[in-house]
């Protein structure tokens, strides 16, 4: 099959409510560089590197489990992550879309992408924690991060269709969604994958199963490795197979069950444990940020405790521990109270650095 040829601006497109030619957006982008806010300015560096000669956009790995990475990624590729996008959520031409996040990272970049070869016509908006607060009419279509839509349940009646990426989506938020009207679907892919691979359906009033598996997009298939990891197949985007960390339940090579980060697996006297599987029990019972996960015992190897993000000593109360139905080993052995936790640049938690500054902090002492 022939590929499809990119095609940098689509006739239909539309940014801020004006159409453009090559000429006419490159003068755009560069005022928003010379004039504009930061996240404008992110906004005209990104339009000035799709429509130069180069067949790569240079982007960032969102830093979560490491430092951010720099990453080229083929504009060809991001072309068909568009065209694949299109066709699953039925978004046409002259789609109204609504960008508020970050241009930094791939994200925020298809976003774009999508507008300019799609033909939709793109709004902006500043990519802040509610980012629908200063917005007054409704869009067919919008991606936000987990913490921008727990801000925004109030107005999400503005948006039709909305997917949501770059972190799990909380129990507690799942069940706050129930009765949003606006289709939701939460997201599986990575910078490496152009955005998303995969996706699932969060808050349909007919899906009434608990864990509802990830389905890929078309012309992705998916299998595992030894290690019960997810490898990705998706030619469209990316030329070899993409091997993660991620592990999962395979259910068939269309649909998957995700787990956790084999690099967060507590392996607590002989048994593993997945971190964000516990997190998804626990956050019934606690209101604050936390996250649990494994740290050196004599005994265990390593032992599963809780941390909290807090200005003052936190406890939970056991009964509210023993309603949880947690096997023995996911019951945290210790509860350490951090003032802050360390994340990325786009809100990510990262663990491991998070996990590390406390064992040095209290080698210290």
């Amino acid at each position: 099959m022939a590929t499809k040829r990119l095609v940098k601006i689509h006739p239909k497109f539309k940014l801020n409510g004006s159409s453009y030619t090559t000429e006419t957006l490159r003068a755009q982008a560069y005022e928003f560089i010379k004039e504009g806010e930061p996240y404008q300015e992110a906004v005209g560096n990104f339009l000035l590197d799709w429509l130069n000669d180069s067949k790569y956009i240079l982007t960032h790995t969102s830093g979560s489990t490491g430092a951010p990475k720099p990453i080229k990624i083929l504009k060809q590729h991001m072309f068909h992550s568009a065209l694949a996008t299109a066709k699953y959520f039925s978004l046409p031409e002259k789609t109204t879309a609504l960008l508020c996040l970050p241009v930094g990272f791939i994200a925020g970049k298809m976003m774009i992408a999508r507008a300019l070869v799609l033909g939709w016509h793109l709004d902006m908006a500043i990519p802040k924690s509610n980012p629908l607060d200063a917005v007054f009419r409704r869009y067919d279509f919008c991606a936000m991060t987990p913490f921008q839509l727990d801000n925004s349940l109030g107005r999400l009646h503005l948006i039709k269709k909305l997917i949501v990426g770059g972190g799990a989506v909380s129990p507690a938020l799942l069940q706050r969604l129930k009765e949003v009207d606006t289709k939701i679907y939460e997201t599986y892919g990575m910078t490496e994958t152009v955005t998303h691979i995969a996706v699932r359906r969060i808050n349909s009033k007919k899906e009434k199963q608990q864990l509802i598996p990830f389905k890929t997009m078309p012309k992705v298939t998916v299998s595992v490795d030894e290690r019960s990891c997810l490898i990705i197949k998706a030619k469209a985007v990316s030329r070899d197979p993409v091997i993660t960390n991620d592990v999962v339940e395979l259910l068939s090579h269309k649909r998957f069950i995700w787990l956790g980060r084999i690099d967060n697996v507590v392996n607590s006297g002989g048994i593993k444990l997945f971190p964000e599987q516990i997190e998804e029990k626990l956050a019934t019972v606690i209101d604050v940020p936390f996250f649990v996960g494994g740290v050196p015992d004599e005994q265990l190897g390593q032992k599963l405790v809780l941390f909290v993000e807090h200005r003052q000593p936190y406890a939970f109360a056991k009964a509210d521990i023993a309603q949880l139905e947690l096997d023995k080993y996911e019951i945290p052995k210790a509860v350490y109270t951090l003032a802050s936790f360390d994340r990325t640049d786009n809100g990510k938690l990262r663990r491991g650095q998070t996990i590390r500054r406390f064992l040095i902090a209290q080698k210290a002492h």
